[in-house]
């Protein structure tokens, strides 16, 4: 045989055999995207969000049925256990009861007055003490609350607040003075974030923080921030780590806030002065008095988590997430139902992951790379199952190839976009782009960055060490629906249903195809990620991307 015809026959070879690799990864993959079951998918939400579920609450019952139920699924569909020989991780949190007075007092240059819990504020503590309490204690406004260097920042300078209490506004300076070169303009960054802001005033030893509330850079209406009053909250136990924390934080309605300012002979165009650079803090003629009576009990919550090891890079990790938590049983809405089932936040991306993870088992071919399916706990507390899983990870963050994170599917039916919560974050983002395109899709993104909803979901603790965290959203581009049919829905659901009792799951109404659809894509990027042995990269400009290169 002459060299140039062994070397054809050779070529012939490598291409026949990689064609049939690539005809049986197709095949493979058709195999478990036609997995996917709606009537499946629809089951688990109808479990989930069930009443004799309590709302999902951890340490209640509710965590007890939930947990439980997903070890089962996680079994039945042929999950490993992903923590050793446990599908459990422990979460040693503590529970923080409050009841707070029913009023606090307000000293100030214009008389005496009173303003109503519930009404006119909200207030708790991450103390673990019996009682803290506002004295007569002196008031600061400081702005937006920020110390942010890399934007030559900082709303603390030149003032002390120890042992005061801080006045704060929501969101950024750049959303409310609608400019594009303070901070990210409308985009919210973390440090628009209500914790952030309590987190930095402990930082700064204030004694108190509150916020005064604004629907819109809030992005969600005061009623939320009432779910609060007189409640339990959630906490990792962090009593051996010397934390700080202030007295007492909360919120003040936008009238509350006006009426604070009012009383000093000022008005609202104080807050305005809080977008200007070079903004310094200012005092403010007021004293406080307030009180909370503390309950504390320490427990533990759990993570739940399963794995499918990968068949050649068993140590190198694909991690799909979504909180199984809800807010358990709490005040009555006006039919006096008191249970807050947490239909769509988030029964439908928990019974996401076990769609997922089936679809996993039914391909034909194991993945190279193991994938975990992790269901976190205290995500509506402060992401907090989330937070340990990165404080105290089981597959080293430096070997975690990506996060992908789930909060709520599509209930209304397919659409032709998908959404990035994120935009530019990094080439996740593309891998996505790529594989709704092969089904005639694309991609969108939010349209309401000043929401900063990328900081508000499991994702969040990925990216903060490192971690490239793929976070998306249901499209809202509505395949036969008139524009806008999509974003209503998205509307009403927030308006009417978000963390209310109203959040029920029905069959009748809700259609799943398009959270099929989006599960699908999902799992081809995580299919990719699992054979083509590439890492995932943070984006140029991302603020994550440092902390990707120091673990690599």
């Amino acid at each position: 045989m002459s060299q140039l015809l062994r070397i054809a026959t050779v070529l012939c070879v490598v291409v026949s055999l990689a064609s049939c690799n690539d005809n049986a990864s197709t095949s493979s993959t058709n195999t478990a995207v036609s997995a996917f079951s709606a009537d499946s998918l629809g089951k688990h939400i109808s479990e989930l969000a069930g009443d004799d579920f309590m709302g999902r609450k951890p340490f209640s019952a509710g965590e007890t049925k939930t947990i439980n139920y997903l070890q089962e699924q996680f079994k039945a569909v042929g999950l490993e256990p992903g923590n050793g020989d446990s599908y459990l991780q422990e979460v040693p949190m503590v529970k923080i009861t409050t009841t707070a007075a029913p009023t606090m007092q307000v000293q100030s240059p214009k008389g005496n007055f009173s303003l109503k819990g519930l009404d006119d504020y909200v207030i708790w503590t991450d103390k673990t003490d019996s009682t803290v309490s506002f004295n007569n204690d002196e008031v600061i406004f400081a702005g937006y609350g920020v110390i942010a260097p890399e934007y030559n920042w900082n709303d603390y300078a030149g003032i002390d607040v120890k042992g005061k209490i801080v006045l704060v506004l929501v969101n950024d300076p750049g959303f409310n003075a609608g400019d594009s070169n303070l901070f990210k303009g409308k985009t919210m960054t973390y440090y628009g974030r209500w914790t952030y802001k309590f987190e930095e005033a402990a930082r700064q030893g204030a004694k108190g923080c509150l916020i005064v509330h604004n629907t819109v850079a809030a992005a969600y209406p005061f009623k939320v921030v009432q779910n609060n009053w007189n409640t339990s909250r959630l906490h990792l136990d962090e009593r051996n780590k010397n934390k700080s924390y202030s007295d007492i934080i909360g919120w003040v309605s936008n009238d509350a806030g006006k009426k604070l300012l009012a009383a000093c002979g000022m008005d609202s165009s104080l807050f305005a002065k809080a977008d200007l650079p070079g903004f310094k803090a200012i005092p403010l003629p007021l004293k406080l008095s307030a009180g909370i009576q503390v309950k504390s009990t320490f427990d533990k919550s759990h993570n739940v988590i399963g794995k499918i090891t990968g068949s050649k890079y068993p140590d190198e990790t694909i991690i799909y997430t979504a909180h199984w938590d809800h807010l358990g049983v709490g005040a009555p809405n006006d039919k006096g139902d008191t249970i807050y089932n947490g239909a769509l936040d988030n029964a439908s991306a928990t019974a996401g992951l076990l769609e997922l993870a089936r679809a996993f088992k039914k391909g034909d071919s194991i993945p190279e790379r193991t994938i975990v399916f992790l269901s976190v706990t205290a995500e509506e507390q402060g992401l907090w199952g989330s937070a340990y899983y990165a404080q105290n990870p089981i597959y080293p963050i430096d070997k975690t190839v990506a996060n992908i994170n789930m909060d709520g599917l599509n209930w209304y039916g397919k659409t032709n976009d998908i959404i990035v919560i994120g935009e530019g974050q990094s080439d996740l983002e593309d891998y996505l782009k790529e594989e709704a395109s092969k089904v005639n899709r694309y991609i969108s993104f939010d349209i309401h960055p000043e929401a900063g909803y990328y900081y508000r979901s499991d994702h969040f603790n990925f990216a903060k060490v490192g971690v490239p965290a793929l976070y998306i959203s249901s499209g809202v581009d509505v395949i036969g629906k008139e524009k806008g049919y999509g974003q209503k829905q998205v509307d009403d659901y927030t308006k009417l249903n978000y963390h209310r009792p109203s959040d029920e799951y029905n069959a009748a109404t809700w259609k799943l195809d398009g959270a099929i659809a989006d599960l699908q894509l999902l799992f081809k990027v995580g299919k990719r990620l699992a054979f083509d042995h590439q890492w995932a990269t943070w984006k140029t400009g991302s603020e994550f991307k440092a902390l990707r290169e120091q673990k690599k």
